[in-house]
């Protein structure tokens, strides 16, 4: 067998001095779907739409932050550099709480890292300067790049192995549904009738103040995973806590479950260094390791051809006004939205490798032919709307499934440390020099040099397409530790 392919448990002698034998992954893996599970979507997933409300709101607001009436009066090179801010913060943020949950656990980083955000967020409304401002942006970006690897690693720990496709791609495409209302809400707290110049931005980041508090009640109440328990020397309290949940699913579901006897046999640790993530994620896993910078390079350019420029294309080429920019966000918001929603159960059936592929290549094909009716002039801002969420369905589901890839295929000890990593280098890129490159293809008011910037998108995008035919890892249906035997397990030299 090569080093990085699939490896299933197996069954030893009695365990060694430092090991543990535990059935707790199957346990998990043969749950019905039940109430329970709604509440760790509720707890952990909804932070995604938060994320979008906020973000959306944000962009929407940005000429509004110019205004001398606003209260804070920022240049657009100012409007940019808080951009930035929030990208670094996201980036350095998700590097820092990545290596934190996995050596902590998800649940204390799952808490943290919403908190953090939270208290940034509403410092954020009372900014009385543009130095706050920038230093809250960067705050409440630490906290939401620390959310991506605490809770995209805690969800796939907890759902069942038959329904993870479809639950991680409707959670990470919920990002979506908080754009719709963001991009709604825009049109309201910019308009004078309603708010003044200085309170309709503070509000904005009130409300997503007041959403995230209740998210926090209900996340209180979600356990820590029981799979990150075992392996750090907490098998008892995993053990119980796995019974807990099994009584809860039959008590509500009125079935008693089968019995398991898959187990698997790891060697206990406390800490996973630097050297050996290194080690796993460039020499036990090199493959992988190129997939994910694909799929996450991939998307990242592909939504910041469009995403960060749409407001700008309107503008130049079709005197949109930016009051009503928000307006057509919507239909890209919801082709993002409906698309993870509706493709992901393919994800489970038909497979990851083929169902990513299609999503990579399909939507690359969609934005290159959407780039020649633009260049030639065919297209209307309706038209163009249309045409962009026609792409962003194929390519929200694709982006989904690149965070849903790297948290299963790198073992349970780097999987919070991945996610981080390749989330990292996705955002750098995009958010970085995506704006940068792409915002000047549209100043110079050439519909064919934005075109040769949707071109990038989606060679971009392709590439990591033909990635996933390549390299990719069908991931369907099976457990986690099938696909990423964990590394303790493969240092005690045996599993069960």
């Amino acid at each position: 067998m090569r080093v990085g392919d699939e490896q299933a448990p197996r069954r030893g002698g009695p365990p060694a001095a430092g090991e543990v034998e535990t059935a707790v992954p199957a346990r998990l893996d043969r749950l019905p779907w039940a109430r329970w599970h709604w509440v760790v979507l509720l707890g952990l997933g909804t932070v995604w739409i938060l994320d979008g409300l906020e973000v959306t709101i944000v962009g929407a607001l940005a000429e509004r932050l110019t205004e001398p009436g606003s209260g804070l009066g920022l240049t657009d090179f100012e409007v940019g550099f808080a951009a930035s801010c929030y990208v670094a913060g996201a980036v350095l943020g998700s590097l820092v709480f990545g290596y934190l949950t996995d050596r902590f656990g998800r649940k204390k980083l799952f808490l943290l890292t919403l908190v953090l955000y939270l208290v940034a967020t509403v410092l954020t409304a009372f900014s009385f300067g543009s130095w706050w401002f920038f230093l809250m942006r960067f705050l409440t970006g630490a906290g939401i790049g620390g959310e991506y690897a605490a809770i995209n690693s805690a969800i796939d720990e907890l759902v069942p192995a038959r329904l993870r496709g479809r639950v991680d791609l409707a959670v990470n495409g919920s990002y979506w549904a908080g754009a719709a209302v963001g991009a709604g809400l825009s049109l309201v707290l910019l308009d004078p009738d309603y708010f003044a110049a200085d309170v309709g931005w503070r509000i904005a980041f009130g409300l997503g103040a007041i959403l995230g508090v209740a998210i926090l009640l209900v996340r209180r109440t979600v356990p820590e995973s029981p799979r990150w328990l075992f392996i750090h020397g907490r098998e008892q309290e995993a053990e119980r806590l796995v019974g807990e949940i099994e009584q809860r699913i039959e008590r509500d579901t009125g079935k008693e479950l089968r019995p398991v006897t898959e187990t698997i046999r790891v060697k206990q640790r406390k800490r996973t260094g630097f050297g050996e993530i290194a080690t796993t994620m460039v020499r036990t896993y090199p493959r992988r390791t190129l997939l994910g910078l694909a799929l996450f390079i991939g998307q990242a350019f592909l939504y910041n051809a469009v995403y960060f420029t749409q407001a700008l294309v309107l503008g130049r080429f079709f005197d949109i006004p930016g009051a009503l920019a928000g307006g057509y966000l919507v239909p890209l918001a919801l082709g993002s939205l409906i698309g993870p929603l509706l493709l992901g159960p393919l994800f489970d059936t038909v497979g990851r490798r083929i169902m990513i592929s299609v999503c990579y290549l399909g939507s690359g094909l969609l934005l290159v032919g959407t780039a020649v009716l633009f260049a030639n002039g065919v297209l209307s801002a309706t038209g163009l709307t249309l045409a962009w969420s026609a792409v962003f369905f194929f390519a929200s589901a694709g982006a989904s499934a690149a965070y849903l890839t790297v948290s299963e295929i790198f073992p349970m000890e780097i999987r919070a440390m991945a996610i981080a990593l390749f989330y990292s280098v996705g955002t750098g890129l995009g958010g970085i020099i995506g704006p940068s490159l792409f915002g000047a293809m549209v100043e110079t008011g050439s519909p064919g040099n934005v075109a040769l910037g949707y071109y990038l998108g989606a060679a971009v995008m392709m590439l990591g397409g033909v990635a996933e035919l390549v390299l990719g890892v069908e991931a369907a249906g099976k457990s986690l530790e099938s696909v990423a035997r964990p590394l303790s397990a493969a240092q005690a030299g045996r599993s069960g």
